[in-house]
């Protein structure tokens, strides 16, 4: 079983732990045999995910919002017992997987319960037939392959965080994996749910056989809900054979409004490689030592099918400069590499990412006008962006941006955010593809989604009215920031 992380180095010493609590939460748990930990090393590991300005404050043994408690249920039964609990105390609580989160979505509110999921570690069932898996939400991305693959399948999913996040996190925030270009988005792949209400309940959604016509989908209202309607304890997902093959190409283009055009010919024909990431002039420079707009293509499956695909790409790049495949291994190699963002808060300079997905005919002019605004931050050093997980209607944009604070490193991170968001927001894009929303996005989910935000503020209503499940995230319930 993969062991669960720790997100950020933490310090050895923790300043101003205060007492657990609340007592009568803890005496029925305690009644009801469910595992708890309540000293300060274990609370203060629960009180944050990767989102980056935790990571200075871990560093210093600071803990902005310290958690009660930390249950660690081992059945679906058990998640609902402590729900009920958590009601009858009034106790906010927050759904923990893996904690790979960088959106600040699950870090629970002072004196709340740490849900953390990762005791709900089985692998169910595995059809090879029909290829489907039934998966408990605490499983760990490496595990689930480990179990696929003597039938010869996988998931297909494989976030940049897949060694630490669990596939109750991957359905909770909408994730994407490096290769979702060829095996689609985490939501794509869900065939049904087993979730825990705050009433208590277990409610089985799904599961029936793909794309059935039975009324609304209600699997869609706890997928990228982030736990703010209810826990999901169990997963169905479909599956793909494993890949037989693969091949890979990379091009140099002259600005990213071209190679954006190549990539949007290349699946609008219909090829779908598993990798099509176009950088800009900067991103290019900085990870592949290249002057122009590097694009790196990878594609795995059946050869024929392979083959094909490598084919439309050469021809859709013809007017572009080839590049030795040595770049594509240079991306593999790098591609999870995250070790240089602590250091840099730690030295004091602001490092994030934001992504979003838009249509073909605004990209463009969004990665301009969004770096434009990151740009003008005071204090900012660079932005730039590059475009991954394509559709035949559009991609996603994900920006990283560095800049060193002349006063608070939260001012300029905030700011730069603000900056981010309200161009997307006038833009009409996504706020996000993947990360979600957490509290990060918060701020402004209601101006992105306009009136239909009354619509999620009614669900909230109706599923949790005292607003304890994961409060402040979605912009749901109070937030005790």
């Amino acid at each position: 079983m993969t062991e669960p992380v720790a997100p950020i180095p933490f310090s050895e010493v923790l300043v101003d732990p205060p007492a657990a609590g609340p007592a009568g939460l803890l005496a029925e748990l305690a009644e009801r045999r469910i595992p708890v930990a309540t000293g300060p090393r274990e609370r203060a590991e629960h009180a944050r995910d990767w989102w980056p300005p935790a990571i200075p404050e871990a560093a210093a043994g600071r803990v902005a919002r310290w958690p009660g408690v930390v249950a660690r249920p081992r059945t679906s039964d058990e998640v609902a017992a402590v729900l009920v609990a958590c009601r009858r105390h009034h106790v906010p609580v927050t759904p923990q997987g893996g904690r790979s989160g960088v959106v600040d979505g699950a870090t629970p509110p002072t004196g709340g319960l740490a849900l953390d999921l990762t005791a709900l570690d089985h692998v169910l069932e595995v059809d090879p037939v029909s290829q489907l898996v039934r998966v408990e939400a605490g499983v760990f991305g490496p595990d689930l392959e480990r179990a696929l693959e003597p039938h010869g399948l996988t998931a297909g999913h494989f976030p940049q965080s897949f060694e630490i996040s669990t596939v109750g996190g991957w359905v909770s925030c909408r994730g994407a994996g490096q290769y979702s270009t060829r095996y689609g988005k985490v939501e794509e792949r869900v065939r049904g749910l087993r979730v825990a209400l705050l009433d208590g309940r277990l409610v089985e959604l799904g599961a029936r056989g793909p794309h059935p016509a039975t009324g609304p989908d209600l699997i869609g209202l706890f997928v990228g809900a982030e736990g703010t309607l209810g826990v999901i304890t169990e997963v169905t997902l479909s599956l793909s054979r494993r890949a037989r093959h693969d091949a890979f190409a990379a091009r140099l283009f002259a600005t990213f409004d071209e190679g954006l055009e190549a990539c949007r010919r290349i699946i609008q024909r219909g090829a779908r490689p598993a990798v099509l990431r176009l950088y800009d002039e900067s991103e290019s420079r900085r990870t592949f030592g290249l002057e122009g707009c590097a694009l790196v293509v990878l594609d795995e499956g059946d050869e024929g099918l392979v083959e094909a695909t490598l084919e439309v790409v050469a021809e859709e790049c013809a007017g572009s400069e080839p590049l030795d495949e040595a770049v594509v291994a240079t991306w593999l190699e790098r591609r999870n590499d995250v070790s240089a963002l602590a250091p840099l808060w730690s030295a004091g300079v602001v490092v994030d990412t934001i992504e979003t997905v838009a249509p073909w005919g605004a990209l463009g002019s969004l990665a301009r006008d969004v770096r434009a605004a990151l740009e003008a931050v005071p204090g900012m050093i660079v932005a730039s962006v590059h475009q991954s997980h394509a559709y035949e209607d559009g991609a996603c944009l994900y920006f990283t941006f560095a800049g060193r604070p002349g006063g608070d490193p939260r001012a300029l991170h905030r700011a730069a955010w603000d900056a981010a968001l309200d161009t997307l927001v006038s833009a009409g894009a996504a706020l996000s593809h993947h990360h979600g929303v957490g509290r990060q996005r918060a701020t402004h989910l209601a101006r992105s989604m306009g009136p239909s935000y009354e619509l999620l503020r009614g669900l909230k209503a109706l599923f949790d009215p005292e607003g304890l499940l994961n409060p402040g995230v979605l912009g749901l319930g109070e937030d005790d920031r």
